[in-house]
């Protein structure tokens, strides 16, 4: 069984930056500050402000029923410009195949630090699992890309009256959860460039060198023996038993 833990440190850092990354993915989809909604008549937005998510619009107000006055935003209404519709979609899209990433990478890993599987499927499951989180990253990278241009370009939404939005927004700016969300999807992505570059050894790792003691009482070094080595110990073995039990030359002289 190979030892592969010390080949895959940048994958395990991957992974966790993988989960991170997922992690923030949720909750700048969850963050309702996206486009930031700047506004003069403060007669029902006393803020001033009114900030435009994903899921809600949502704004400050000392005259409505409660403070926080907010409005879901769901798929199915006509008012909504392309580019939050398609986030909803793709920002859903990022969270399930991010799961499947994690995972992917979490297999991968017990593969390599428990010695499992062969060369292919253990490049393979790193390989899946890195596109996986390029293609997460991809997913949420593209409206939050797109709704900072919208904000850019100060493009409005045109809200039913029973939202109590303005027409247009005098300035517009970008909320914490665009940045967030960017930040989690460099993030993802530099994960997953980590699991794509990694190559299994061409080689196993050898057991370092040990000293022992065969039976004969001779040291033998346990790593494993070029051909030269061992025919040299041969060679030395072999002229150690042919000169037992022969006389010392001086002491037949001495006899003479």
């Amino acid at each position: 069984m190979a030892y592969l833990a010390h080949t895959a440190h940048l994958q395990f850092l991957g992974l966790l930056l993988g989960i991170l990354g997922w992690i923030l993915i949720m909750c700048s989809a969850g963050i309702n500050e996206w486009r930031l909604w700047y506004v003069s008549d403060k007669s029902v937005i006393t803020s001033g402000v009114a900030w435009v998510g994903v899921w809600r619009a949502c704004f400050y107000s000392h005259i409505m029923s409660t403070a926080e006055y907010c409005q879901a935003l769901a798929i199915t209404d006509s008012f909504l410009p392309a580019d939050i519709v398609l986030a909803q979609v793709l920002i859903m899209m990022a969270v399930v195949t991010g799961i499947i990433g994690n995972l992917t990478a979490g297999y991968g890993m017990r593969k390599v630090y428990f010695g499992l599987g062969r060369r292919r499927a253990i490049n393979l499951t790193f390989w899946s699992a890195g596109a996986m989180y390029l293609f997460t990253a991809t997913c949420s990278l593209v409206p939050l890309l797109m709704n900072t241009v919208a904000v850019l370009n100060n493009d409005t939404i045109t809200f039913p009256p029973e939202y109590y939005f303005p027409p247009a927004p005098t300035s517009q700016g970008i909320g914490s959860g665009i940045g967030l969300g960017i930040g989690a999807s460099f993030l993802v992505a530099f994960s997953g460039l980590l699991f794509l570059v990694y190559r299994y050894p061409k080689k196993d790792q050898q057991p370092n060198a040990e000293v022992s003691t065969e039976g004969n009482g001779y040291l033998v070094d346990s790593k494993p023996w070029s051909s030269v080595g061992l025919r040299s110990i041969t060679e030395g073995r072999e002229e150690i038993s042919a000169n037992e039990g022969k006389d010392n030359p001086a002491f037949e002289l001495e006899e003479n």
